[in-house]
C-alpha cells in the first residue's frame, strides 16, 4: 500500500520537473527473479527507475541512509534494504538472495556510489555474486541519459533481459566475479553509447 502510494506521488513529481521519456519497457520481465541494474549519478536514480518499472523493486541502499530514523523507516517501507560499501556485506547478501528466491526485483547500483561526472565507474563484484547464486535470475541493464534540471529530458533505456549461466561445483573467486560484472555492466555502457 505505501509503495504503491509512493509510486503514484513520486511519478507525478517527476513528470512536472523532468521530461521523462521511456525506451524498451516491454524489455521488462513480468515474473520471475530479476536483477535491475543502472549506472549511478543521482539520488534521482532509484526513483526514476522504480516509478518507471511495473513491479516493485527492492533496492540495496548505503547503510548510512539507515542511520538517519525518519529516512530509514520511509526506506525500509519501499522495500530498501542497507548494504555496507566497501566491504562483503553478508547480511545485504542474504536479503538479496532471499528478494531473488521470493522471484521478486532487486535493484542494485553496481558502481556502488554516485558517478558526479556522469562517467562510469568499475563496477563492484556484488552482481556477478548475486547473478551465480540464484539459478533462474534474469539481469535486466538500465541506462539513465540526461541532466537533473528542472524541465531537462531524462532518457531511461530498458535493455534486453539476458541470463548467465555457471558451474554450480566451481566456486569464483573475487578476482573473476569482478571481471564477470564488467561483462554485466557492459550492457549499460553500450545502452548510454
Amino acid at each position: 500500500m505505501f509503495y504503491n502510494l509512493a509510486k503514484i506521488i513520486c511519478s507525478l513529481l517527476i513528470k512536472i520537473l523532468f521530461k521523462i521519456h521511456v525506451e524498451g519497457l516491454e524489455n521488462f520481465p513480468d515474473k520471475g527473479a530479476v536483477i535491475v541494474y543502472s549506472n549511478h549519478k543521482s539520488w534521482w536514480d532509484p526513483i526514476i527507475v522504480g516509478c518507471v518499472l511495473k513491479r516493485p523493486i527492492f533496492f540495496m541502499a548505503k547503510i548510512e541512509l539507515f542511520k538517519i530514523p525518519v529516512l530509514s523507516f520511509i526506506l525500509k517501507k519501499l522495500n530498501a534494504f542497507p548494504v555496507n560499501r566497501g566491504a562483503p556485506d553478508r547480511k545485504a547478501i542474504k536479503r538479496a538472495i532471499e528478494v531473488l528466491n521470493a522471484k521478486k526485483v532487486l535493484g542494485i547500483f553496481p558502481e556502488g556510489t554516485r558517478s558526479r561526472d556522469g562517467s562510469l565507474k568499475e563496477p563492484e563484484p556484488g552482481i556477478a555474486l548475486l547473478a551465480s547464486k540464484i539459478k533462474d535470475v534474469v539481469l535486466v541493464p538500465v541506462a539513465i541519459k540526461g541532466e537533473y534540471r528542472l524541465l531537462s529530458p531524462i532518457i531511461v533505456r530498458i535493455g534486453k533481459p539476458f541470463q548467465l549461466t555457471f558451474d554450480e561445483n566451481e566456486k569464483l573467486n573475487s578476482k573473476e566475479l569482478a571481471k564477470i560484472s564488467k561483462v554485466i555492466f557492459e550492457e549499460v555502457s553500450k545502452l548510454l553509447g
